[in-house]
């Protein structure tokens, strides 16, 4: 390491992401009951590996909502697998939680066709990890998310050390441990799966468990940012007919309402279910409803309970 980078052609064979599994050393020779048996125990290593970083994704979350609330933006960083991770939980932060596509954004090394061809000769760039930092103009109010299963792909660390010079927050997303490859970041997240049951596939567990701390971290952030009430998602993004019926369970579950007055109330809150529900419970109308939630950075709960007050 030089900087906190990875000297491109450094050997890599120590690193506990690229080791072979003394489980699968006769991997060609199962059957296919077999391989699928020893997939699923080996799979089962990613929620204990979730588990042991349990702390770190807390705090991830709590800091990752204090920057949002504060007007900053969430980025995810990485290359091949892990940038796709990253791209595909940002992408899906609209329609879900109907947030502006540029509140969380996913980088991935090789831009927008790196999705769907493998350009992972570009991971190697750390200078390219920190122009994209630049171009999005990256300040102290956003947070950074470095992804990187081995922890040493240098457009990652290049996107990471601009981040942290720019004053954001850094958190850092690898599956081999500190002691192997060291991180100067806010907050550290190691997803300890061990060596994949095909040697140095991080598509495989190290995916998987990336995936799910993704999950975890854009969701934790959106609970704490009020678009949830229970657990329902009530900043749903009304823009399809499977969204429009989910919208209308939401409000009909919640609600003492037919499906046919649910109908009524979405369209005349412009079709935002927690307007909906808050114009439902108070009996305000859609601008009053509007300037309330306002008055609670749209969080349905706190303004519920304020008039009770």
């Amino acid at each position: 390491m030089t900087n906190g980078q990875w000297t491109v052609g450094q050997e890599r064979g120590h690193l506990l992401t690229e080791q072979a599994n003394p489980n699968s050393q006769n991997l060609d020779q199962l059957s296919p009951l077999e391989l699928v048996d020893l997939f699923n125990q080996e799979d089962a290593r990613v929620l204990e590996a979730i588990a042991g970083a349990r702390l770190e994704l807390a705090a991830a979350i709590t800091r990752t909502a204090a920057a949002l609330r504060q007007g900053g933006r969430l980025f995810y960083v990485g290359a091949g697998t892990s940038g796709r991770l990253g791209v595909l939980d940002a992408a899906e932060c609209p329609p879900t939680f109907c947030t502006d596509p540029e509140l969380v954004q996913g980088i991935i090394a090789g831009g927008a066709g790196a999705l769907i061809r493998s350009s992972e000769d570009l991971e190697d760039r750390a200078e390219d990890g920190s122009a994209a930092i630049a171009h999005r103009h990256v300040t102290e109010l956003d947070v950074v998310v470095g992804i990187t299963a081995g922890g040493t792909t240098p457009y990652v660390q290049g996107a990471l050390q601009a981040a942290r010079q720019r004053g954001a927050t850094t958190i850092f997303m690898a599956c081999v441990p500190a002691e192997q490859v060291s991180a100067q970041v806010d907050i550290d997240i190691r997803l300890l799966v061990g060596p994949e049951v095909l040697a140095g596939s991080t598509r495989l567990k190290a995916g998987t468990a990336t995936k799910l701390a993704l999950n975890i971290l854009s969701t934790g952030v959106m609970v704490q940012l009020g678009k949830v009430y229970g657990n329902r998602m009530v900043d749903v993004a009304v823009t399809n007919t499977k969204l429009h019926d989910r919208a209308l369970r939401i409000i009909c579950d919640l609600t003492d309402l037919s499906r046919e007055e649910a109908g009524y109330l979405l369209e005349r809150s412009g079709r935002r279910v927690k307007l909906a529900l808050l114009m439902h419970w108070t009996k305000l109308d859609q601008q009053e409803s509007d300037q309330l939630l306002a008055q609670h950075q749209g969080n349905l709960r706190e303004a519920i309970n304020a008039l009770k007050k």
